[in-house]
């Protein structure tokens, strides 16, 4: 159940990020460039992390695929 919650927390944080990259992008204002490739680079490294974590977790039972029947 904890790493569901992670999952949850991190996909969140990415909106988060790609969403500030977005509001800096249509400000448009002096500085704004920097930030907007700031976040989206923060959104970059946490969408890596959430790969990995997600691996990890396989990889460790914590999760177990499932596909559809039918």
């Amino acid at each position: 159940m904890l790493i569901k919650i992670a999952v949850v927390a991190v996909l969140f944080v990415i909106a988060f990020s790609l969403f500030g990259a977005l509001r800096s992008l249509v400000r448009n204002q002096e500085g704004d460039k920097q930030r907007t490739v700031k976040m989206l680079a923060y959104r970059v490294g946490f969408s890596a992390f959430l790969l990995v974590l997600l691996a990890a977790a396989f990889a460790m039972g914590w999760i177990q695929p499932h596909g559809l029947k039918g």
